[in-house]
């Protein structure tokens, strides 16, 4: 599991992340809502070792981030930024073996293992139809899943995403988070999400951690958080919350 013992960021003196104490486990899919430069990414970035903590400490399995090599640590967590980085020239069956470069090195070549590793991903994330085509040519939703498919050939077991959504459209918002879902419950994958709609986050995560101002405001489950005054005090302005019409979930409408 991932372990946040008052962990803090700081930049010249300036918190920017206040003490956070939480833990991630494996099997779950946990949403980080707030609003803009609530310290969503932040926390994602110490996670993923982006960043270093200013004070207190992040274990994974145990051990202090610290302590990881920079290709074991790849090997059980896998991190997606929110800008991505270019793909130019490249097809998405060649961006998707990038993945297993914790396994092989750069320069290594690869085994069978890895050839199995990139076709499974593949399959899980049914982009055999974007494999032979290059990936700035494909649609932010298709671009989207190739990416996520990368991380799966990672076969790392903890997944970071900032922000996988902010480009696309609400369907393939939709399609990429129905994805991740169904990847966590298949595989116990820990993955941990920015989110900016609410609506979402309360439909495909297990969790949600609140943020506000760099403090941890409030987290629980969907049903715990969706209630008009978490919402009011999350996002800072009057919110509804009400059963969603055809579905078990909860909805939020600002008034």
């Amino acid at each position: 599991m991932f372990e946040v013992k008052a962990a803090t960021f700081e930049i010249d003196g300036k918190p920017l992340l206040q003490p956070v104490e939480h833990r991630f486990t494996e099997g779950k899919v946990y949403g980080l809502i707030g609003h803009n430069g609530s310290g969503k990414s932040t926390l994602v970035k110490l996670l993923a070792r982006q960043q270093p903590v200013s004070h207190g400490e992040i274990l994974l399995d145990g051990r202090s981030l610290s302590d990881w090599g920079p290709r074991e640590f790849a090997r059980r967590v896998a991190y997606l930024p929110q800008h991505l980085p270019s793909a130019e020239n490249l097809t998405g069956r060649e961006l998707i073996g990038f993945g297993r470069y914790p396994w092989h090195g750069l320069l290594g070549r690869q085994s069978s293992r890895d050839r199995a590793a990139v076709e499974r991903a593949i399959a899980l994330s049914h982009t055999e139809t974007f494999t032979d085509r290059l990936v700035d040519t494909l649609s932010g939703g298709e671009r989207q899943r190739v990416w996520l498919a990368m991380l799966l050939a990672q076969e790392s077991r903890f997944l970071l995403l900032d922000e996988p959504l902010a480009a696309l459209d609400i369907a393939h918002q939709m399609e990429v988070l129905a994805l991740i879902r169904q990847l966590c419950d298949e595989l116990k994958l820990c993955v941990i999400i920015v989110l900016h709609d609410i609506n979402m986050a309360s439909r495909y995560c297990d969790e949600l951690l609140a943020l506000h101002s760099g403090r941890v405001l409030a987290h629980g489950s969907p049903d715990e958080m969706m209630t008009d005054a978490t919402l009011e005090a999350i996002y800072g302005l009057p919110m509804q919350v009400m059963p969603h019409p055809s579905a078990a979930h909860r909805i939020a409408v600002a008034c």
